[in-house]
């Protein structure tokens, strides 16, 4: 079983940079791929990155690739996602989810794939 708990979001201008933390209790956090995904109002859940359990590997989706990146502390239990020259449309609630670690390496872009899941984070980008 793992908790997980988003946090660092909030109300920033066009072109502005936040960080989301993703904070694990549980155990063998360091066992579990994260993916994070978000979702605006009347829109589906759209996922947005994820990064391998030893944080080697990462994947985004196509409308935050360099701009946005992942990293992980397993030491700390903690998972980040730093996002950059943020746009009106990034606009949503964020949250992070965690999947059991496959062999080779998959990082899904699909829901179904993680196992457990954060509350979310509001993150609004103003223009």
């Amino acid at each position: 079983q793992v908790q997980l708990v988003e946090s660092g979001g909030g109300v920033v201008q066009a072109g502005d940079s936040l960080r989301l933390s993703c904070a694990a209790s549980g155990r063998l956090f360091s066992t579990y791929a994260v993916g994070w995904f978000r979702q605006a109002p009347g829109k589906e859940r759209q996922f947005v990155g994820a990064i391998n359990d030893i944080g080697t590997m990462t994947y985004f989706a196509e409308s935050v690739r360099g701009r946005f990146t992942l990293s992980r502390d397993n030491a700390k239990n903690m998972a980040y996602l730093q996002m950059n020259n943020l746009k009106p449309e990034d606009t949503a609630v964020y949250s992070c989810a965690a999947g059991v670690a496959l062999s080779p390496v998959v990082l899904t872009p699909t829901p179904g794939g993680y196992d457990y899941w954060g509350q979310g984070t509001q993150v609004t980008v103003s223009s």
